[in-house]
């Protein structure tokens, strides 16, 4: 009798549960369905999770999900669920998740990578747009971009051990000039090298998996000295970087601006006048997430740029004759040069399609629930688009693997593919607001570099040539995977013209 009265509890109790339940007008996307409590989390790598989610289109669709430790993740694989998500409903989807450990415990909150949709995004995007919104903004910064790219290119040749760091310098150079007014004083400039720090520390602390804190705030309260928390250790000298790229530049301005010596920049200029706190805050971050935002990002693209030319020089010299045809031997080409160099312009556009400096982009969070292509998506989840699949679709890109400039270039037979833009600098709200700066820099170095030298494999003490390795480096800003090149110069017109470059530069 005890048996069947507890059989009917159960059922009741089963039948309640059911009428009660919050009725959901669709399914959530399919997508693997995971461990207890853990979810999916062993089912996906901390690495190259694009190729991942890429080979699991193949059977769950191009828009799938799945959980993680009780958080909804659902990835898009196409273009049109993530124009239709992110762009036409981007009210909804533009916010940001909570991240304990990098965005609270470091301090990355407050830069625009990490600010959840609202009023404080939004004004920040405005400050950002008053210097980058448009091509005729970033006009102003063509000289700058270029006079920096020279003294880049003076050492350039033969720098094969060095030319990451390098480029490195190149990026940083110029956004902090835009930003702070600051001229770098060289390898062992404290602002430069304390940015650059901040940077390969991002790349660290927002490794999927860094922080098990992450995932269980709770464990953020646990001190230092408990067993099992020496990563706690290592967090205040974050920390402390991440503070002083914010802080070491804008104390620099303040003081310029004090003395009068200040030069225009985008921080002095937002700084005249009678400026609140809160107002001189939101400055600070943005000319901080200026700098954040685009030295990584640009040196990814132009070491791209590099390991493309070293690999396939049929395109290298086919940009060169360009160049000699448009330019000539005899001046460096401009920023203002690039709508007449449409096969060098069309090689900046591949070189942003083969190795996506995102490939996964970064996680958009839901503030209310949607229903999209009949699947329900619940508030709160994290959508995130494999860009890398996007740019290397066979339905949108013939041939997708094959590096081929050509591409993007219409002509009587052939029309021009998508361009990778429309996806390499994100969507919707949360799109790169620099994309203009971004062009042009990369242009500038492409466009300079071929003009004097040539790029090509390394080769080793026996003569024998150094495969690259073609890919990127599986992290969530991605680089080329380390390689050597050779760079040489490529003519004696090019060696009077870099010649006139470095006497030029004796004399400023």
């Amino acid at each position: 009798m005890y048996i069947l009265d507890f059989f009917l509890l159960v059922l009741g109790a089963f039948l309640v549960s059911r009428l009660v339940q919050k009725r959901t007008p669709g399914p959530l996307p399919p997508g693997p369905r995971g461990l207890p409590l853990v979810g999916s989390v062993l089912d996906i790598p901390l690495t190259y999770q694009w190729y991942h989610f890429a080979n699991w289109s193949q059977h769950w669709g191009d828009i799938m999900s799945f959980t993680m430790f009780g958080q909804s993740y659902v990835i898009l694989n196409s273009a049109r669920h993530a124009v239709d998500m992110l762009e036409k409903k981007s009210t909804v989807y533009s916010s940001r998740p909570r991240i304990p450990v990098a965005g609270d415990m470091i301090g990355w909150k407050d830069f625009m990578i990490l600010q959840p949709g609202g009023h404080k995004l939004r004004e920040t995007r405005k400050l950002l747009g008053l210097v980058m919104a448009s091509t005729k903004r970033v006009e102003r910064f063509h000289h700058l971009v270029e006079e920096e790219t020279k003294q880049f290119l003076l050492g350039l040749s033969g720098c094969s051990n060095t030319l990451v760091r390098d480029i490195q310098k190149l990026a940083g150079s110029i956004i902090v000039m835009i930003a702070y007014g600051y001229k770098s004083t060289g390898d062992n400039d404290l602002i430069i090298n304390t940015v650059d720090k901040a940077m390969e520390d991002f790349a660290i602390i927002f490794a999927p998996g860094a922080f098990l804190a992450d995932i269980f705030p709770i464990l953020t309260r646990v001190p230092s000295w408990f067993p099992g928390a020496a990563w706690k250790r290592n967090i205040t000298e974050y920390a402390r970087t991440v503070n002083d790229t914010v802080e070491l530049p804008y104390r620099w301005v303040k003081e310029q601006m004090a003395a009068g010596t200040a030069l225009p920049s985008f921080t002095s200029t937002l700084l005249e006048g009678n400026v609140d706190p809160g107002r001189e805050h939101l400055v600070k971050m943005a000319a901080t997430s200026l700098y954040a935002g685009g030295a990584d990002t640009t040196v990814s693209s132009i070491t791209s740029f590099f390991l493309a030319m070293s690999c396939f020089p049929e395109v290298q010299r086919k940009a060169q004759a360009e160049l000699d045809a448009v330019i000539g031997p005899d001046r460096m080409p401009t920023i203002a040069d690039r709508e007449r160099l449409p096969y060098l312009n069309a090689v900046m556009l591949e070189i942003l399609r083969w190795i996506p400096v995102a490939p996964m982009g970064f996680p958009h969070q839901l503030t209310e629930d949607d229903v999209h292509a009949g699947y329900f998506i619940p508030k709160g989840t994290l959508v995130m688009v494999n860009i890398w699949n996007l740019l290397h679709d066979p339905q949108t890109y013939t041939d997708p693997m094959t590096f081929n400039p050509d591409r993007f270039i219409t002509t009587p037979e052939w029309e021009a593919e998508r361009d990778p833009r429309d996806f390499a600098f994100g969507f919707g709200r949360r799109r790169c607001p620099g994309i203009f700066f971004a062009e042009a820099s990369i242009f500038a170095a492409c466009s300079m570099s071929l003009q004097l030298y040539t790029i090509s494999k390394a080769v080793d003490e026996k003569g024998n040539t150094i495969g690259p390795p073609m890919e990127g480096s599986g992290t969530l800003i991605s680089h080329p995977l380390p390689f050597k090149c050779n760079i040489t110069v490529r003519s004696d017109k090019a060696r009077v013209l870099l010649d006139s470059l470095e006497s030029e530069s004796t004399q400023v």
